[in-house]
Parts: structure tokens; sequence; C-alpha cells
């Protein structure tokens, strides 16, 4: 296209987000505002999106859609673009925001602010999946903090303070080893193109080591992997129902998406030497946060712990350095965001009508909810990996990926599915099914049409992406056959090593 489409989508939420900021008016007036600005704006930029698929060519392995512009005087350039496993990242960002804005639609606090938040939030997010400059990059993945700082301190919990400087303390930490290292690439490179970065043996291997571990202190505690996980349950109870869905959907990824981008193309030698190492912290994340959610008494706790479970399996896959296995880990990231996000906006429904998020204060909702309990039937099958649902094809290549290389981190791994089944079944079981004998739960209205237009195109995609998981499957599938081949030279070059040391 001629036309800079990637910036368009990007930084048009900024455009709404100045519509509302100059919005004048009584307060119950800018507020109603910016309610339907943040729609609009969120809903246009999803249709605009659209477009990247529609002039995306499936069998391009390399980026597309690439726009250049000369930034801070040369020393970097503003450049964009989109390849098969960052295209659905962005996709699935512009589609979870208008989701977010219509499940904000009842916040009262500071409306305007909020939105504005959001709609900054999302030009930031999007920005980290297409910027293919290491400085633009580290720009805008850092920058995303500072509005789900304020979302979780502002309208969040009681806890509210101490949880978003936790995350923002925690995040901001192992970031500043990757700016350090982003410095040194510069300095052995002469360049901050990371489609240039992308080349094999840019870096040797005993400086890769370290430029790894840098980057992985980063994108680590973003995932977040096991035993820099503790953030993540405290901020996901604290924030507001979109803040959760934001966080687990999108903002969890980007750790994820920068393995796949940095990580293991870049420094492909790091990523083999260091493979057994991630084999063993992603186990004890899938089996230690699973039993950990099993002991958890508030509901949003426990869907947190579930998705450091989850995640775990999305670092195995990346790892295996196989083809099933990084194709499963982006499914994975996919299908957790879709079902991830909608189990918390399941949560934000019964928390608005009881205000509490305490397993024990439910029971029996099937009785008078059961819509509800339908499409949270759905959602838990999902999250537990049942055949026919999205969550069971990123788990299963995942684990058929880690097999070829390592038949006992598979096994061990798969404990993770059975574990994952006892903690969604029982949080199934303790809230809908039973006796509803509590009578504060006896008038609980059944969910609104705003929330079942929020979540039924989530369970939708649940079910469509289980039964047909091609759309996101071929989308990739030349991009990770590309990154793979810095993996394969790597691994070719080490086994000759070791042959001639024989």
């Amino acid at each position: 296209m001629d036309w800079p489409l990637l910036s368009a989508v990007t930084f048009l939420p900024l455009v709404g987000a100045l519509a509302i900021l100059l919005a004048r008016g009584d307060d119950e007036g800018a507020a109603r505002y910016a309610r339907w600005a943040a729609l609009w704006t969120t809903l246009v930029v999803f249709l605009l999106s659209l477009l990247i698929p529609l002039n995306f060519n499936l069998a391009e392995p390399g980026f597309q859609l690439v726009e250049n512009r000369a930034w801070m005087g040369g020393l970097a350039t503003y450049r964009m673009g989109v390849d098969g496993i960052s295209m659905p990242l962005v996709m699935l960002t512009t589609f979870l925001m208008p989701i977010c804005i219509l499940a904000s639609w009842r916040v009262e606090k500071r409306v305007r602010e909020y939105m504005i938040a959001f709609l900054v939030l999302e030009t930031l997010m999007i920005g980290v999946f297409c910027a293919l400059d290491l400085v633009l990059f580290y720009v805008l993945f850092e920058a995303g903090l500072i509005p789900m700082f304020l979302i979780i301190g502002i309208w969040g919990g009681p806890r509210r303070v101490y949880a978003s400087f936790k995350f923002f303390l925690y995040t901001l930490l192992g970031s500043v080893l990757m700016l350090l290292a982003i410095i040194a690439m510069y300095w052995h490179a002469g360049t901050t193109d990371i489609v240039a970065l992308l080349k094999p043996g840019v870096f040797p291997a005993s400086m890769q080591t370290w430029l790894w571990l840098a980057f992985f202190a980063s994108f680590a505690v973003k995932m977040p992997m096991w035993p820099v996980h503790t953030w993540l349950p405290d901020a996901h109870v604290e924030a507001p129902t979109a803040g959760s869905v934001i966080l687990a959907a999108i903002l969890l990824k980007m750790g994820g998406y920068g393995f796949l981008r940095f990580s293991v193309p870049m420094f492909p030698d790091a990523s083999l030497y260091f493979q057994d190492f991630v084999y063993v912290l992603s186990v004890v994340a899938i089996i230690y946060t699973s039993l950990v959610a099993l002991m958890q008494e508030d509901m949003k706790k426990l869907i947190a712990y579930s998705s450091v479970a989850h995640m775990g399996f999305v670092t195995m896959g990346i790892f295996s350095l196989t083809r099933q296995g990084i194709d499963g880990a982006v499914f994975q990231m996919i299908s957790h965001g879709l079902i991830s996000g909608a189990l918390f906006l399941c949560v934000g429904v019964v928390y608005d009508r009881m205000h509490t998020r305490e397993i024990a204060a439910y029971g029996g909702l099937v009785n008078r909810m059961p819509l509800f309990a339908a499409v949270f039937m759905l959602l838990t099958m999902g999250n537990v990996g049942l055949p026919g649902t999205s969550g069971f094809v990123g788990e299963f290549l995942t684990l058929l990926g880690t097999f070829q290389n390592n038949t006992w981190v598979a096994f061990f791994a798969t404990t993770g599915v059975i574990l994952s089944a006892a903690y969604a079944l029982w949080l199934y079981r303790r809230v809908t099914y039973g006796a509803l004998e509590k009578p504060e739960l006896k008038w609980m209205p059944d969910m609104t049409p705003r929330e079942l237009v929020c979540l039924a195109p989530l369970v939708v995609f649940t079910i469509l992406f289980g039964v047909y998981p091609a759309p996101v499957l071929d989308t990739v599938s030349a991009s990770v056959e590309n990154l793979l081949k810095s993996v394969q030279v790597a691994q070719a070059s080490l086994d000759a090593v070791t042959l001639s040391m024989k």
C-alpha cells in the first residue's frame, strides 16, 4: 500500500484521546462524550486494522507494509512493519479494545481520564508489535507501563497503590538491563534496525550470552515467568475489569513476542545454550502456579495464577525451537488472550452485582443466571484445554514440539493440563452449581445485552479457532519457518564443534 496503514492504525487512538481531552461541558456530559468517543475510536481502529490481513501475503516470511522515516537525527529510524508473528497480535489488540471500552461503560470516576488512558495504551501496544527499530521498540515497550500504572493506581481496588507500584517497579527493573543490551548492540553493529540485526552472525556467541540474559530479564518479568510472577496476581486483583482483560490478553504477550522477535532469532546460540534453563522454569511455572491456583479464594487471583501456568506453555513451546512448538506458542498467546480476557469479563459480571470476588460468596448461580453459566462453562472448557476449543490446539502443539527433543519436559508439563482441569472445574462448580442458599444471590439478574455483546465474540472465536485453527497457523507459518533458519545454523555449528571434539 502507498499510504502508511500501520501508522494510521497505531496513532488513530491518540486522535480519539485528544478529542476527549479537548471536549468541554459539564461532568455528566463530558463523561458520556468520553465513553462514546472512545468506543467509536476503537471500533474505527479495529475496522481499519482489517486492511492489514487483507494486504498481507501469507507466503512472504519477511516484514510487510514497511514504513521508514528518519528519526532522532539519524541515531534511530521510525520503522514499522508486521510479519506473520506480529500481525495476529496487532489484530488481537484492536479486536479487544472496543470490548474493553464497552465493559467499562459503568465506570463513574474520572471517566475522561480513564478513556484517554486506554486509548493511549492502545497506541503503545500496537506500536510495540509493529516497531522495527530497537529504540522505537524500547520507547513504546516502556511507555506502556505508564497508562496501565495509572489504570491500576486510580481506578483499582483497595490496595491499588501497592499493586500499581509493584507492577511498575518489577517491569521497569528488568527493562533497565534490556536498555543496556540495546546500547551494546548499537555499539557492536552500528545500527538499531531490527531487520538488519536479525541477519545470521551479527553477534558472536560470547556476546549473545550476555545479551540474551539482559533481554530475558525484561521479557521474563513481562510474561511473567516463575519466580518473577508475584506482581501479576496483585495487579489483576486490584485492576478494574477492563484493566485485567488488557493486562492478561495483551501486555503479558509482549514478553512472548520479545522472545520470538529478539531472543531466538538474534541470539540463537544463547537460546540453545539456555534451552534447558527455560524448560525448568516453564515446568515449575506450569505445575507450581497450578497448585497455587487450587488454593485461591479470590476468583481473579485464581485466573491470574492460571495465566502464569498457561504462559509456561508459551515459553516451553518457544524454546523447544521446533516448528510445532513455536506455532503452538503463538497460537497459545492468541487463544489465551481470548479466553483469559473473557474469564475476567465473567468475573466482572458477577462483581458488578455482588461487589465481591470471593468464591465462597457464590453458589447456585445457574438457577438465576443460566446464560452466564453457559458462557462461563464454555470459557472454562477453553481454559482447561478441552478438544474443540482454542486452548487445546495451543497446548497440544507446544507439548508436541517439546516432546520432539525432551520427553521428560513434555511429560511433566502434561500434568499441568490435569491440574488446570482441577482448579478450573473447582471454580466453576463452586460458583454456578449447588443450591441457591445465600439470600443476596436470589435477586441477581442474568447477563445484560451489553455484557453479552462483550463476551459473545470471545466465545465464538474460542470455539472457531478450536475447530478451525488454520487462520492463525497459516498466518504464522512462513515467519516461523524463517525464524528457525537462524536456529538451524546455530545447531549445525554446535553439532560440528561437538563432533570435532570427539
